[in-house]
């Protein structure tokens, strides 16, 4: 029942969102072609929408090739929308699919889907009180490690997971003469629909998936420019950030103040440092025991806390830290900013480069450095992502491919969704995207690197996963071309190698690809055709799993 008004709260606020006009360019379906009919309207405020609802059916096969050689028939049956809005005060994209499975046979896939993503910005009084918002829909394949595949092979068992999560929030910025003044705050929920929440083997550390988080975070900041009062700029900025995960009573709570100083060199060029105190505090519940001392498992399939327990802390950092970086800026296509200090008792690297040398390519890397849970990642990765954005779907089954395009800011979400483990973990990594459009030919590439080092307390059931490594590379490409007025044909190709120390399992590589041809029959009625394989490796004495789709469709633009 929870599951079905968490559904229906996620398409209701995205389709809300979408009708308030909300967006910024349309989110075009890799399935539906680049030239599916667009319905445009003007806002008041002058922004340009594109709206496109749709209707689709189709019907797959899919043949399993490794271990068996089963071959599965369902049909398809979908609803959506892809819309968006560039305006002075609003900008936004949202693209939601809801997809229905019905099986041929008694063993054949059922079930409904939902994926989407959507992120808003609207300014509700211009340069003073603006409000964002995301949200995403995403089915993934979870192993044995809480590792998690997106595009999951058609299953008929119960590996494939539901996705969820939402955050929305004020900023408030304003002046007080040559001091700049702002203040935000922002909410998330995050759930995984899983129903094998609970993972464990012969000794290693038992894997519990995330049941749902409430994350919460809050600034202030006060600062001047350099030269307005002093040759350097200077920032007193203060921030607390909350995590309440459902799995053991887990709370992550973070609180800092520091200041920040930006002494310009040249006009390119500026040195940046800053100092501050943190105080960084995780701490959790233990699991219900029986009687034989074995943890209880609740009708959810995860762990039951016990109420009674006490708090334990997992995690206690508190003190100075400190970073020093530059920024260069030589022009408003290129940008670069790099740190190097210390926090969380340790030394940081993080920073990011943006290069965009004209209107049909850009570059964007990002080095992270962070303490989070599964939610906090996920919503932070909304935050990050740009509100003019296309998504990428697996033209065979609809899904979220996991990276997005945009002209500013390409991302993927790859990282975020690496793994759905309850437990928390200081995250280090690296993601990079490459996005080019040349005429009728667009291409782009994502990558990327993350480092999970989980963080539980002793004495509780998750604590052998107290100092584990998960880690994770993944790769992404897509390449569309139009080839003609009416017809295109894409491709989308996918690697993810994971390597975890949570599970006996060993390491897994992720594989995939398709292509698919899209036709435009009338301005509303568009036909396509897709074929792809994929396949799932793991180190002996685990089976292999591979299998190709195929698939044959008809979409009605409305």
């Amino acid at each position: 029942m929870g599951g079905k008004i968490l559904r229906a709260l996620v398409l209701g606020g995205v389709l809300a969102a979408t009708a308030a006009g909300a967006q910024a360019r349309e989110a075009k379906d890799a399935s539906a072609g680049d030239e599916a009919p667009r319905h445009h309207s003007r806002t008041t405020d002058g922004a340009r929408t594109s709206i496109t609802p749709y209707i689709e059916v189709s019907q797959a096969v899919f043949a399993e090739l490794s271990p068996g050689s089963d071959v599965l028939t369902y049909t398809n049956l979908a609803a959506g929308i892809d819309a968006g809005i560039a305006g002075r005060n609003t900008q936004g994209a949202v693209s939601v699919r809801y997809e229905r499975r019905i099986g041929w046979g008694d063993n054949d896939p059922d079930g409904d889907v939902i994926s989407g993503l959507a992120r808003v910005a609207s300014q509700i009084v211009p340069g003073t009180l603006r409000i964002d918002a995301g949200a995403l829909a995403a089915r993934a394949r979870i192993d044995g490690s809480g590792g998690t595949t997106l595009n999951p092979l058609v299953s008929r068992g119960d590996s494939s997971s539901q996705i969820y999560s939402f955050y929305a929030g004020p900023t408030l910025t304003t002046h007080a003469g040559d001091v700049a003044l702002a203040a935000s705050y922002s909410a998330g929920y995050t759930r995984v629909e899983d129903p094998k929440g609970f993972r464990s083997a012969p000794g290693v550390p038992a894997v519990e998936v995330v049941d749902d988080t409430f994350t919460q975070a809050a600034t202030l900041s006060a600062g001047v420019r350099p030269g307005d009062v002093l040759p350097v700029g200077v920032t007193a900025s203060a921030g607390w950030a909350r995590e309440d995960i459902s799995n053991l009573d887990q709370r992550v709570d973070q609180k800092y103040a520091r200041l920040d100083f930006v002494y310009p060199v040249t006009l390119d060029v500026a040195l940046l440092a800053g100092v501050g105190y943190e105080d960084v505090e995780i701490s959790s519940r233990d699991a219900l025991r029986d009687a034989s001392g074995a943890p209880v498992i609740g009708r959810n399939g995860r762990l039951r806390t016990d109420k009674s327990a006490p708090r334990q802390l997992a995690y206690d950092v508190d003190g100075l830290i400190w970073d020093a970086g530059v920024m260069w800026r030589p022009s408003r296509r290129t940008a670069l900013e790099a740190h190097v200090g210390r926090r969380y008792g340790s030394t940081s690297v993080y920073g990011s480069f943006a290069y965009a040398p004209d209107a049909r390519s850009s570059l964007n890397v990002s080095v992270y450095d962070n303490v989070a849970g599964f939610g906090g990642t996920v919503r932070r990765a909304l935050e990050d992502l740009t509100t003019d954005f296309e998504t990428s779907r697996n033209p065979l089954t609809g899904d979220l491919n996991g990276c997005v395009i945009a002209r500013a800011n390409g991302t993927c979400l790859n990282s975020a969704l690496s793994s759905v483990a309850a437990a928390t973990f200081r995250a280090r990594g690296v993601a990079a995207s490459y996005n080019l459009s040349l005429g009728r030919i667009s291409a782009g590439i994502g990558a990327g690197y993350d480092r999970r080092k989980f963080i539980a307390a002793p004495g509780t059931v998750l604590a052998l996963a107290n100092g584990v490594i998960d880690e994770n590379y993944y790769l992404a490409g897509y390449l569309g071309a139009r080839l003609d007025e009416r017809s295109a044909i894409s491709a989308n190709l996918y690697a993810n190698w994971f390597q975890s120390g949570l599970s006996a399992a060993g390491d897994a590589t992720a594989l995939g690809a398709n292509a698919s041809y899209y036709r435009r029959l009338t301005d509303r009625l568009s036909a396509s055709a897709a074929v792809g394989i994929d396949g799932i490796e793991r180190e002996d004495p685990f089976i292999d799993q591979w299998g190709a789709s195929a698939l044959v469709g008809l979409r009605y633009s409305l």
